[in-house]
This record gives C-alpha cells, sequence and structure tokens, in this order.
C-alpha cells in the first residue's frame, strides 16, 4: 500500500502533518491532562511516554493537527491500516481547549479521504467509548454508521471503570467527499 510522499495533509482551517521530536511541549500538553484523556484507552502520559511516541510515530500513518493561520498544535491523529484485509483504524484526540469547534469533524473527514482515495482502503472504522457523545457525532457526521455496542469493554483509564465502546464504519462505497478539505 504506497503512502502519502508528501506525508501532510490539509483541510480548510487544519494542517495534518507527521510529528516530530521539536512537537514535544504540544503534544505533551494534550497527551498528558487526564481531563483531555477521559475517553482514551492510552495516557496520560509521562514525559517519557510522549518522547517515545514522537520517537516511534509513522510518517503517513500518525499526524499533528495544527491550525494552518497560527500553526497551532492542537492534538494529533491517525489512520492504521491492515494491509491483509484492506481496512484501517482511526484514532484522534485534541486537546480540550479547542472541542466543540469542528475540527475533529474536518480531521476525521481527511483521513477517511486519505484512507480511501490515497491508500486504496476498502473499510474504515473506529471504536471510542459509547459515552464520548463528541467522538460519537463526530463519526457519524462524516457518513461512519454505529456496527457494534459492546457492553463495558472499553476501560476508562483516567476515571478506571470500564464503559460500552461503540464501533463505527464506513465502506469505500458509502464514502460521499463531505466537502471539508481544501
Amino acid at each position: 500500500m504506497a503512502w502519502s510522499s508528501r506525508g501532510i495533509l490539509k483541510t480548510k482551517r487544519l494542517t495534518l502533518r507527521p510529528p516530530t521530536a521539536g512537537d514535544f511541549e504540544a503534544v505533551h500538553r494534550y497527551a498528558s491532562n487526564p481531563e483531555n484523556l477521559r475517553y482514551v484507552s492510552w495516557g496520560p502520559n509521562t514525559e517519557e511516554q510522549t518522547r517515545e511516541y514522537l520517537a516511534s510515530a509513522n510518517s503517513g500513518r500518525d499526524f499533528i493537527v495544527a491550525i494552518k493561520s497560527s500553526e497551532e498544535i492542537i492534538g494529533g491523529c491517525g489512520v492504521y491500516p491492515d494491509d491483509a484485509n484492506d481496512t484501517g483504524a482511526l484514532g484522534w484526540v485534541l486537546h480540550m481547549d479547542h472541542w466543540n469547534q469542528g475540527y475533529g469533524t474536518e480531521l476525521a473527514g481527511e483521513l477517511i479521504r486519505y484512507g480511501f482515495e490515497e491508500l486504496g482502503l476498502r473499510r474504515i472504522y473506529a471504536i471510542c467509548a459509547a459515552a464520548n457523545y463528541g467522538s460519537c457525532r463526530v463519526m457519524e457526521r462524516n457518513g461512519m454508521r454505529r456496527e457494534a455496542l459492546h457492553k463495558q469493554a472499553f476501560w476508562a483509564r483516567v476515571d478506571k471503570e470500564w464503559l460500552d465502546k461503540a464501533v463505527y464504519a464506513i465502506l469505500a462505497e458509502e464514502y460521499k467527499p463531505n466537502g471539508l478539505r481544501e
């Protein structure tokens, strides 16, 4: 499967680019904040864990999310292909100061476009805690449908409790560009 040669994806308001060691402070700001990570399966990160992530990030899979106009880093995201099945998983996290501004919908739309149009995927899916209304809405706004609800299958590390896990997906033939990208 071919990866984007440029390694940079753009939307109307965002730039998605490969992470670098120089991004440490901005990445650690969202990756170490417990409130920000309530519904993710990793973190809160120590400084060492954030450095390890930056050192192991894969270009074409892992992206930093930055606001185009200011270059401010507001989160991270990625698309993780399974070449054997022509499928890909999506993931993202935004600093809570940037929630409810449409950035999640915009970046997820670009990851879906990238997965289908550039990586040639057949199916794209994402999981989230069912209680994470924001992530559920991001997926729904991008044409993904809820395929499953797994009872008490998501360990919420911050709150130390089991939550229901929602699985959303979209097939290549269901994909319709949403016009959010540049």
